[in-house]
């Protein structure tokens, strides 16, 4: 909202000498938000000129140029005629006009300068409205400042920029939705009196006491609403007037043509810009109807199956049965009502009698239509925040006043006031809330007087007060409401800032912890963490082979997605992350290793949809429970995904590209950092290559995830690196096991004894059931063991292979004699050999 400080006095006394900057001061210091600060565009010598010689030049182009010599005075520091190129004719010799010399400045940064064009040296231009900001005159070219100043006594060489109204300014506001009043000069000088503590004087009380009383005369209104939204009639005041043989072909005032555009409005016609002009005055969006184009009575009704419209920008619209009409008694559309007027009802060149609309209709009502129709009007901007119910009546007295005076028009006798508003709701108030809510003391008189100079009437008689908020104010329905008035009136920059005091014994949950020591973890490994949104597709599971009628089985499908190419919640973190790496590689990173801690959500078989509940309705425990329900589980899910090489390749040699065990060996070292043991064995699942995936486990079995190199055909289909490999685990799984004590074996200083064994055993028997049996069969004394090769060739026979094993013991309470560990080691050889039939290598 733009308000232009001239306009803005008014309304209100400003400060002596208050510019701008204090002015918007002022305003931010009661809660409304300061966007800009506009005016004071032209910069340098523009001044007042007398036209002395014109002299037409027709140019080769075909257009006739004017030779102009001008007399502006001293302005030009040398007192002789300025000589100037002019192409516009609406001028002639004699004529008082506006003269820009070199060095100034026009809005858009446009710098002027003497310059050679068309066989002169043109010092200067000759000035048209639209060249200055200002709206046109009507003349369509040059100011002739005997038009527009009718009366003024000029003189060449005067300064123009205050002639003119260029030194004007005008501040820019945000209007928060709360606060739809301020989205009128009336609205805004209420604020700026509040912060100054300057009385302010009400127009719309002078207007109302002006403002004839409806009677039976006046052009017929009915409200026809079949259909109300949440039980509330869409149109509950309805007021109409009627001004006949109005001159729609006279020129708007300058002043106001000025004042609507300093207001960000175009000026277009007489009818539309008093309309336009009362609206940003007073903040009630009105309406001008062609009267001769209205059949009958105006209906105001919901639309009809099918029904179409062509609005005032030439669009037709088919309806929806929730847009509330203007229609006549034949039923033809005049208007989606709050939001856009008809094509048919616009006034136009032929138009002498018009009926002025000033109606209330319901916030949410005009807000739906507007947002379906994708027709954002300055009228439903003010009716979607709430407009005042009661101020109909002065707008079109107001507007009746403007079009008899400048359109010489009369007004009807007959007014139309179809009034179906109630009162509004007193609100019981305890005024101790506000020191409660804010923080700060303020006694019960401060309160009282705060609450009436916003409007409200405040009763105090007994405990609570009864507090009646003004008609204009339908943010106000609670105590906490009022209170931030108080709060905001009295000064936000009063109220202390008390650091609270956290109480002790609060810290991270475990979970937290849990996912900060893996992501520490991870992070000293040398993989980097993102956050990938969990909006994933039906192709994206296809890619990742899962079975199709499974996963859509398993998936939430949103309602109103972000994008329709992603309408589904992801049940594997890596289907998001896949789109982080191919963005990485795409950039020319070879060598990527990712992980992501999220949420991912998946259906189970027996879980039905949420239950509805009314809107402002709290729903009873048993449909708390059905609803919480149906909530599809969401567990915390880890991803890794890395391509590249693991060990760079360098000026020491070759490097290692990245394979199974690298994601492998990263789930192990999470696991061991939360001191869970986790069994792996191997496993064929998606998306991972059959031969190359392993499964973790828990001791008592419970699956923790996956992990392996990528299928082929899935690196295929997703456009990825060839070996890609990829991890998958539940961090639930691994939060729950981790929060038991874990108990520390006391480190021994006693010396270890270590012993190498070589095991052949089939080619198809996995290395992870060898370590298994030979742990089994080692017993107490065994600290640990480690894989340390892997043969396959002819020393190990055909369909063979040879794993070597490093076996470390050591006793807690003693040193181990060659006997002992020989014993253990042998006895891990048979278990391995009962187990998995393994053979000691010789």
């Amino acid at each position: 909202m733009r308000i232009p400080l001239d306009w803005l006095a008014e309304y209100v006394d400003l400060r002596p000498g208050a510019t701008g900057v204090d002015v918007a001061a002022a305003l931010v210091r009661v809660g409304l938000e300061e966007e800009g600060l506009h005016g004071g565009e032209v910069t340098g010598p523009l001044v007042v000129g007398k036209v002395l010689t014109k002299e037409p030049e027709p140019q080769k182009n075909g257009k006739t140029i004017n030779w102009c010599t001008v007399d502006v005075a001293g302005a030009n520091g040398s007192g002789e005629p300025q000589g100037i190129v002019c192409g516009a004719h609406n001028f002639e010799v004699g004529d008082l006009v506006v003269v820009v010399l070199p060095g100034a400045e026009l809005p858009g940064g446009f710098a002027i300068s003497a310059r050679k064009t068309y066989g002169h040296v043109s010092a200067g231009m000759i000035c048209a409205a639209d060249e200055l900001g200002l709206p046109d005159d009507g003349s369509g070219g040059i100011i002739r400042l005997a038009d527009r100043l009718p009366g003024a006594d000029l003189t060449p060489g005067e300064d123009a920029i205050p002639l003119l109204g260029l030194d004007r300014e005008t501040i820019e506001i945000n209007v928060t939705p709360d606060r739809g009043y301020c989205f009128a000069i009336r609205g805004v000088a209420r604020e700026y009196a509040l912060s100054e503590g300057l009385p302010f004087v009400d127009p719309v009380a002078e207007l109302t006491a002006a403002a004839p009383a409806g009677n039976t005369d006046g052009h017929e209104v009915r409200v026809q609403d079949d259909a109300p939204l949440r039980g509330v009639v869409g149109c509950d005041r309805f007021v109409a007037r009627v001004v006949r043989g109005v001159d729609v072909s006279a020129p708007t005032p300058a002043w106001m043509a000025t004042r609507l555009t300093e207001a960000g409005m175009r000026p277009i016609s007489l009818p539309v810009d008093v309309t336009n002009y009362v609206m940003l005055g007073l903040g009630q969006p009105l309406h001008a109807y062609d009267l001769a184009t209205i059949d009958g009575p105006i209906v105001v009704r919901r639309a009809r199956a099918g029904e179409k419209l062509r609005t005032l920008d030439g669009s037709e619209r088919s309806l929806f049965p929730e847009d509330l009409l203007i229609t006549d008694g034949g039923g033809r559309g005049l208007g989606i009502a709050g939001v856009m007027g008809g094509f048919d009802s616009e006034v136009s060149d032929g138009t002498s009698d018009i009926l002025i609309e000033g109606a209330h209709f319901d916030q949410i009502t005009v807000a739906r239509s507007a947002r379906r129709h994708k027709l954002p009007s300055e009228a439903s901007k003010r009716f979607e925040r709430g407009v005042d119910p009661q101020l109909a009546p002065a707008a079109v007295e107001l507007v009746v006043q403007l079009l008899v005076k400048f359109g010489g028009g009369i007004a009807d006798t007959g007014v139309t006031d179809l009034d179906n508003t109630g009162p509004t709701t007193a609100v019981a108030f305890d005024p101790a809330l506000a020191g409660t809510l804010v923080g700060m003391s303020y006694d019960d008189d401060q309160v009282a007087r705060v609450l009436q100079d916003v409007g409200c009437d405040v009763d105090r008689t007994g405990a609570a007060w009864s507090v009646t908020p003004p008609s204009w104010r339908p943010d106000l329905r609670t105590g906490p409401d009022l209170v931030e008035e108080v709060a905001r009136v009295v000064g936000y920059e009063k109220i202390p800032s008390v650091l609270p005091t956290p109480p002790g014994g609060r810290g991270l949950t475990h979970g937290q912890q849990v996912r900060r020591l893996i992501a520490n973890v991870l992070a000293a490994q040398g993989f980097h963490e993102i956050w990938s949104a969990p909006f994933t597709s039906d192709e994206r599971h296809e890619a990742l082979g899962y079975p199709a009628e499974a996963a859509r089985a398993r998936t939430v499908r949103i309602a109103n997605p972000l994008s329709e190419e992603q309408p589904l919640m992801r049940i594997s973190v890596l289907s998001t992350m896949i789109d982080a790496l191919k963005r990485n590689v795409s950039r020319g990173l070879k060598d990527v290793a990712l992980f992501e801690q999220g949420l991912v959500v998946a259906l189970e078989d027996a879980q039905q949809p949420a239950p509805s509940s009314p809107v402002g309705v709290l729903p009873d425990p048993e449909l708390l429970a059905r609803i919480r329900s149906a909530v599809p589980p969401q567990p915390r899910h880890l991803g890794l995904l890395v391509t590249g090489e693991a060990a760079r390749t360098g000026w020491w040699g070759s490097g290692r590209p990245a394979d199974w065990s690298d994601v492998v060996g990263a789930v192990r070292a999470v696991a061991e950092a939360l001191a869970v043991p986790v069994q792996v064995t191997a496993a064929g699942t998606t998306p991972y290559h059959p031969g190359r995936c392993a499964e973790f486990t828990l001791a008592d079995g419970t699956l923790v995830g996956h992990a392996g190199e990528l299928h082929p055909k899935v690196v295929q289909q997703l456009g990825v690196p060839a070996r890609t490999v990829a991890a998958e685990i539940d961090l639930d799984v691994l939060i729950a096991a981790s929060d038991q004590p874990v108990v520390s074996a006391p480190i021994s200083t006693l010396p270890a004894a270590t012993s190498d064994v070589a095991l052949v055993v089939d080619q198809g028997v996995v290395a992870a059931s060898v370590e298994s049996a030979l742990r089994t069969g080692a017993g107490p004394l065994l600290e640990s063991i480690q894989l340390f090769d892997s043969y396959q060739g002819d020393q190990a026979g055909e369909g063979k292979k040879s794993l070597a094993y490093r076996m470390i013991f050591r006793a807690p309470d003693r040193t181990l004699k060659t006997e002992e560990v020989n014993a253990a080691r042998d006895a891990a050889v048979a278990s391995a050999g009962s187990a998995t039939g393994a053979t000691q290598r010789t």
